[in-house]
């Protein structure tokens, strides 16, 4: 598997983000994900806000959130779209003193972005990723995640199967979106290298036009953490 950044300028507020990829990325190969990062692609949907103060803040914090804890003097625990991430997965890095806010719907994106590239060149199997990063616990440094993905499946699924000497394997599910978004923003980088894009060649995925959002979802209650999750705050 081959992963390389694609450099660019300095995406605008509210720009074409498919003519700024087309103008971009390399001829694709047959086969190829494209990882998007998700900043750019709130830039393009007008996801950006100005809050000023730090009450102001926490209510946007609380209000792009499903579950939220604070935990710290400026920062929140909360869980977006599935996943745990830091102050909802707001922005203010390279923002230019505004709160870029994540994609409202980061599957139809990568759907769209997906659809789009496709009527432009003729390959028959391409994945998207809509790329963030990520903290875990008692881990420094960030990963990527897949905020969300198309044309791919995000799971490989080895329940059922044998491993090596025969033993039947029952858990054990490999997390295909969140590895490829890793590998993508390891090679994008998280500073000044404006490397929103990341071509993916080679990558073990099953291509496939329907894409389950829900595969890689656990529910609260079943999660091995779910005891952090305990005297929460939740909408109601």
């Amino acid at each position: 598997m081959e992963v390389y950044p694609v450099r660019t300028r300095v995406f605008e507020e509210g720009e074409d983000l498919i003519a700024f990829v087309m103008a971009h990325i390399p001829k694709l190969k047959n086969g190829s994900i494209l990882a998007v990062a998700s900043k750019i692609v709130a830039l393009s949907e007008g996801r950006v806000v100005v809050a000023e103060g730090t009450k102001a803040k926490e209510r946007l914090i609380k209000s792009e959130s499903e579950w939220s804890r604070k935990v710290l003097p400026r920062w929140w625990l909360t869980v977006r779209d599935g996943t745990v991430v830091v102050n909802a997965g707001i922005d203010e890095s390279n923002a230019g003193g505004k709160l870029i806010l994540l994609p409202k719907d980061p599957f139809a994106s990568a759907a769209r972005i997906r659809s789009s590239i496709l009527q432009k060149i003729r390959i028959e199997n391409l994945g998207v990723i809509i790329t963030d990063s990520r903290i875990m616990p008692l881990r420094a440094g960030v990963v990527g995640v897949a905020l969300g993905y198309a044309g791919f499946r995000g799971l490989r699924d080895y329940r059922g199967t044998k491993d090596l000497f025969g033993r039947p394997l029952e858990v054990t599910q490999t997390d295909i979106a969140d590895s490829l978004a890793t590998a993508a923003t390891l090679v994008m980088g998280e500073g000044a290298e404006c490397a929103p894009l990341a071509v993916i060649e080679g990558a073990p995925a099953a291509f496939s036009e329907r894409v389950d959002r829900k595969e890689l979802h656990i529910p609260m209650r079943e999660d091995l953490y779910r005891s952090l999750f305990r005297n929460d705050r939740r909408k109601t």
